[in-house]
């Protein structure tokens, strides 16, 4: 829907009116906040989006988001304060792309059990993803996955999931494009009927259910992971936001783009404006070689890639991003190169991660701008990144390299299929992996039937019971009634 420019200015006035009218609640509302309506019209966009341009329900909305955002201590929110675990066991976490190119939030049920965890520790967790999403995706939308594989009754938590949906519903304005429900189990339909009437109607379709088989439809192919039936091997270990290296400077204006590292996907790079007198036929960067050769030297595996401004008169501004920054350390990910200047970059794997599963799924991208100054300060770079210029790109796939040349062509078609020894034990860990949950969840299932079936005994024997008295009270009254026809009869 369309949100006119007079519309927004609209709320904001009716905001400070009754702001001066009735005066600050209690408590305030947080500075930021109120710096936010001041200046940031999209954040206003979304209540009026939200709201189907209607004013007075937007500032209602308004005005309590604002009030539960201060309660809450929501722009206070640091990672410190989340409790270590629930940050890093995996229920939540931010990874991939939904087929619009919007971030999917992951919820992993199987890893929650009603009343396991502290409640006001997960809503802070939440809360603090939530807050980060905006930052990364700069207040884009974002669709809520919630991975139902190897789930059981003891897993659903619905006030968690109430938690979720009232927040998208109340506090972050048009902040949802779908809801995919993944490999839901049947016994679990009546609750998710109850879920349903929780949303408001225009909500309903955004929820999308998919199986392994049509996953594809939903999701960017290259997000697949495999525990989803897809090749991406990613593990979800968590990352500080500090030490993500995507660059925070870019606050996240690059990531709201559509970024595709598939062969055959190229990069949409669409920018009103240019910098000073590049155009796109040039090209300022070259980059060797085009193919990142991972190989292990003790106990570190890394690949090196080279980086020379190939221009006499200008120096360039570089950043290195990658499609799995949980995987890489790149040493040093962005600087400055004068002109026919080179520069070496290590891409150093991380210790948990196997090199074998890099040759297929994870790709980077170098990008360049122009300079007029070599010594451009770090504030003026970011804001430089910021300004959403066109920057030159380079696509760089990744390789193995850790044997023998005549190893590696001889393997080469077994990687390639899979059915490397290396790729046989990750299977076979996978399967145990798979194994174990399975098992857990069998367990907890036959443990609650075996609970159902105690029950139900106990009712059976206490419906006997009552026959059996009804039945000899009857039988008591019926010889009591023909003893006394008998006396009659005498």
């Amino acid at each position: 829907m369309e949100v006119r420019p007079e519309l927004i200015v609209d709320l904001r006035a009716e905001f400070f009116k009754k702001l001066d009218d009735g005066g600050p609640p209690d408590p305030k509302f947080h500075p930021a906040d109120i710096d936010r309506i001041k200046e940031n019209n999209n954040w206003l966009k979304r209540f009026l989006e939200h709201n189907e341009n209607n004013i007075q329900e937007s500032l209602n909305m308004l005005w309590e988001t604002c009030i539960w955002r201060s309660k809450f201590g929501t722009n206070d929110i640091k990672e410190e304060m989340i409790n270590r675990d629930y940050l890093e066991n995996g229920l939540c976490f931010v990874y991939g792309k939904d087929k619009d190119g919007k971030t999917m939030f992951v919820i992993r049920c199987k890893l929650h059990t009603k009343g396991s965890k502290d409640f006001t520790q997960l809503q802070k967790l939440v809360v603090y993803w939530f807050e980060r999403l905006e930052r990364q995706t700069n207040g884009n939308q974002i669709s809520l996955f919630f991975d139902m594989s190897d789930t059981g009754i003891l897993n659903m938590d619905m006030e968690f999931i109430k938690y979720l949906i009232n927040l998208c519903k109340n506090y972050y304005p048009n902040f949802l494009n779908y809801i995919i429900i993944f490999e839901m189990p049947w016994i679990l339909n009546t609750a998710f009927k109850i879920i349903k009437s929780w949303l408001p109607p225009k909500a309903i379709p955004k929820i999308k259910f998919v199986q392994k088989s049509n996953i594809h439809e939903f999701v960017d192919p290259n997000d697949v992971l495999t525990c989803w039936g897809g090749t991406n091997d990613y593990v979800f270990k968590f990352v500080s936001e500090t030490q993500n290296n995507i660059d925070t400077t870019m606050n996240g204006k690059l990531d709201s783009k559509k970024v595709h590292f598939a062969e055959g996907s190229p990069i949409t790079e669409i920018s009103p404006t240019t910098f000073g007198e590049q155009t796109t036929e040039e090209q300022l960067l070259f980059i060797e070689p085009d193919t990142i050769i991972f190989k292990k030297t003790g106990t570190e595996t890394f690949g090196i890639i080279t980086l020379k401004n190939i221009t006499t008169d200008r120096p360039l501004s570089y950043k290195v991003k990658t499609t799995s920054p949980g995987k890489f350390k790149v040493r040093p990910s962005s600087g400055v190169l004068l002109p026919q200047e080179r520069r070496t970059v290590s891409v150093i794997l991380q210790p948990e991660y196997n090199v074998r599963g890099l040759l297929h799924n994870d790709r980077f991208l170098v990008m360049c701008l122009p300079l007029k100054d070599p010594n451009t300060s770090g504030q003026e770079l970011a804001a430089l990144w910021k300004s959403e210029v066109c920057a030159e790109e380079h696509k760089l796939t990744c390789s193995d390299g850790g044997a023998e040349n005549s190893e590696i062509k001889k393997s080469h078609s077994l990687l390639s299929s899979g059915m490397s020894e290396n790729g046989q034990i990750d299977m076979l860990s996978r399967k145990i992996a798979h194994l174990k949950v399975s098992y857990t969840k069998l367990h907890s299932d036959v443990v609650f039937l075996k609970y159902l079936l105690f029950i139900a005994i106990l009712m059976t024997i206490a419906m006997a019971i009552i026959v059996v008295y009804m039945l000899r009270t009857d039988i008591k009254m019926s010889m009591s009634q023909e003893a006394c026809h008998i006396r009659r009869g005498i």
